[in-house]
């Protein structure tokens, strides 16, 4: 009689990277992001079943962390939509986060940055899309592309306090910003977390990565895998290739997933939030929480964007 061992392998967990606080919001380090639930649009749409089963399978393993936006949809698909279908009744300890002021008109082209008089709107958009009467975190999410600008947000950030006064979410956050903007920011609201364009061969933000961890906030990438996986709008970025597949084999782990321990050794205040529609990528996701990279390794992988 054979014994098979794997059935005595603990499935990883995203527990397993550690916990961070959202405002009174405990959450795993390891998320999911949405975007790609439904698919991109240069994809065929993603099948809905495996979308759903990949929100559910993700709770199960530990995912308490959700990022979304009512802009991430395709003709056939809407990221929100998706999350209440499969999650509803919500979990007490999931926090949903979402992100205003870009927006999409209905044949998907983006529009411009909201005014703060229109914030409420879109507050209330995300509400009704995901059955909730409070969102966690709302992120004001500067500028609809990915260069940043020194645009005051003082006047939104205002705008989303009232909103979070009037019961209509519990926390303020920021995306697509500069320390500048950050500093501003504190002027006027509490910020939660930052959410910015970052990873491994992304090193620009270093910098305001620090400040955020100095001053006790989140640090949430977004992008963090994307240049593995070619979804970098930029294409495929190919910087440390070798380096990053050498240690994947050492790990018995893709690239991907050295990329995402590597995003979570960066401090106990990052967090990550990598998206996908695929089942069996989220395991792998997830998984990444386990791996402890040693200094050596870490060395390597810090070097790379400064060569």
């Amino acid at each position: 009689m054979t014994t098979d061992h794997h059935l005595h392998t603990p499935t990883p967990t995203a527990d397993a990277a550690g916990t961070w606080q959202l405002g009174d919001r405990t959450v795993n380090r390891l998320g999911l992001g949405a975007m790609r639930l439904g698919g991109m649009p240069w994809e065929p749409p993603r099948n809905r079943d495996d979308a759903l089963a990949v929100l559910r399978r993700a709770v199960e393993l530990g995912v308490d962390h959700i990022d979304t936006a009512a802009f991430y949809f395709t003709p056939t698909r809407l990221a929100n939509e998706l999350i209440s279908t499969a999650l509803q009744p919500f979990p007490d300890d999931l926090t949903l986060v979402t992100k205003v002021g870009p927006s999409r008109s209905r044949d998907g082209e983006f529009e411009p940055m909201a005014r703060p008089e229109q914030l409420r709107g879109q507050v209330e958009e995300n509400l009704r899309q995901l059955g909730i009467d409070t969102i966690d975190v709302v992120n004001l999410r500067c500028g609809t592309s990915m260069d940043k600008t020194d645009a005051s947000i003082a006047e939104h950030l205002g705008a989303l306090a009232e909103l979070r006064d009037a019961g209509l979410l519990r926390h303020i956050g920021i995306s697509n910003v500069t320390a500048d903007q950050l500093t501003e920011a504190l002027t006027v609201t509490p910020v939660v977390s930052v959410q910015n364009r970052y990873g491994l061969t992304d090193r620009g933000d270093d910098d305001l990565l620090e400040l955020c961890g100095a001053k006790g906030i989140a640090f949430v990438p977004f992008f963090a895998v994307a240049t593995a996986s070619g979804a970098s709008p930029d294409g495929p970025d190919t910087t440390g290739q070798a380096q990053i597949s050498a240690i994947a084999e050492k790990y018995d782990a893709s690239p991907a997933q050295i990329r995402l321990a590597w995003t979570l050794h960066r401090g106990p205040h990052v967090l990550a939030i990598p998206g996908t529609g695929n089942p069996a990528h989220l395991e792998q996701n997830i998984a990444s929480a386990s791996l402890r990279l040693d200094d050596a390794d870490l060395a390597t992988l810090d070097a790379i964007a400064a060569g």
